[in-house]
This record gives structure tokens, C-alpha cells and sequence, in this order.
């Protein structure tokens, strides 16, 4: 991944990655979209700045569906949103004609983004999406990255009141399923921490 070329950088790298790109769009407002593609532009400078190799199509999908289960046509009232969008995540694959395993994949590294931590060892896609997913929500490891290149992603991708649109609907999941991860981050006020940290970007 080149973190220089920021048009290329979060270009979908396959067809496929574009056909869930599309989705996304399909079902998401543009601030939400813009924080999908912010958090693969997130990990692939991680990846990047920590030598770590990985599944770039399927990492590409599982960025951009993986809060599709906050969206009106996705969510659940009984589901955490993190089940409901690798539930799609793993439909999408399936539709795409990627085998049992690889679909079966995607759900886990979606499901998984909302970990306090996910090993890198052992699943480096859903490590790359829970730090990214973080740091674009929180705040959390934008330090580690060039300034510059922090600036340039939220110029091109701009936040357009994501984390205000973040903390209703994470309070809203914490209210209906008070055992999820949502309710987690929400009692941590991590959300809203986060905006106050982006707050100088935008």
C-alpha cells in the first residue's frame, strides 16, 4: 500500500472490495462512508509502520461493512451491530462466491473490530480493523502516525459530524442490548472522548 498516494491508497484493491464499497454507500450516510474508508486508510499506514502482511480484499471488505449493523436497514434490536454487520459481511462474501472459509472470515474479523484487543499474531485482519476502527473513533494511536498524513486523510475523507452521529447511535445500541461491546464504549464515554479529539481537524 502506498500511504503517499492517498487516491490510490484507498482505492478498492479487487472488484469485489468495490462491490462492497458499493454496499456501503448503498445503505450508509457519507459520514459513516467516510470513516469505512478513513479506517482502511488507518490500517494500511499501521500495517505499514509495523511490518505486518495482510489479506488486502478481505480487509477491504470487512472496513467497509463493518458498521453496516448501525444502519436503519441493518440493525437489529436483539443483535450487538458487530454480529448484524459480519452477518452481512459473511452473506456479501458468500454472494461474491468466496468459499465457506473466506466468508466465515470476514464475519469474524467484523465482529471482532469491536475487541478491546485482537492479537496480530493470530488474526492480523481484525487486528489491523479494531485499531484503525479506534483510533478513527477515539483518537487512539493518531499520534503514531505522521501529522501530515493524519491531515491530508481527514481533508480528503472529512469527518462531516461523524462522531456526534457515532455517539447517538452507539448510545442507542447500549440502551436496547446492555451487554454488548456498544454499551461497553459507551459507559467508557470513548466516543465522545474521540470527538474532542477530532475536533481540531475538522
Amino acid at each position: 500500500m502506498n500511504v503517499n498516494d492517498l487516491d490510490a491508497l484507498i482505492r478498492p484493491p479487487t472488484q469485489t472490495a468495490a462491490a462492497a464499497l458499493e454496499v456501503l454507500r448503498a445503505a450508509a450516510d457519507p459520514a459513516l462512508v467516510n470513516h469505512c474508508l478513513r479506517s482502511w486508510a488507518w490500517a494500511g499506514a499501521i500495517a505499514l509502520a509495523r511490518g505486518l502482511r495482510f489479506d488486502a480484499e478481505l480487509l477491504y471488505v470487512a472496513a467497509m461493512l463493518h458498521d453496516l449493523g448501525v444502519t436503519p436497514v441493518f440493525d437489529s434490536h436483539t443483535e450487538p451491530f458487530e454480529e448484524a454487520g459480519g452477518a452481512v459481511g459473511r452473506v456479501f462474501a458468500a454472494g461474491a462466491g468466496w468459499p465457506p472459509e473466506r466468508s466465515e472470515r470476514v464475519r469474524e474479523v467484523i465482529v471482532r473490530h469491536m475487541l478491546p484487543s485482537v492479537d496480530p499474531a493470530q488474526d492480523p485482519e481484525g487486528h489491523l480493523l479494531e485499531v484503525a476502527t479506534t483510533l478513527d473513533v477515539r483518537g487512539a494511536g493518531a499520534d503514531d502516525l505522521d501529522r501530515g498524513f493524519v491531515r491530508d486523510v481527514t481533508r480528503l475523507l472529512p469527518r462531516l459530524g461523524f462522531s456526534e452521529a457515532f455517539d447517538t447511535a452507539i448510545a442507542g445500541q447500549a440502551a436496547r442490548k446492555p451487554s454488548s461491546q456498544a454499551a461497553r464504549l459507551h459507559a467508557g464515554g470513548g466516543v465522545a472522548e474521540g470527538g474532542r479529539f477530532w475536533a481540531a481537524f475538522d
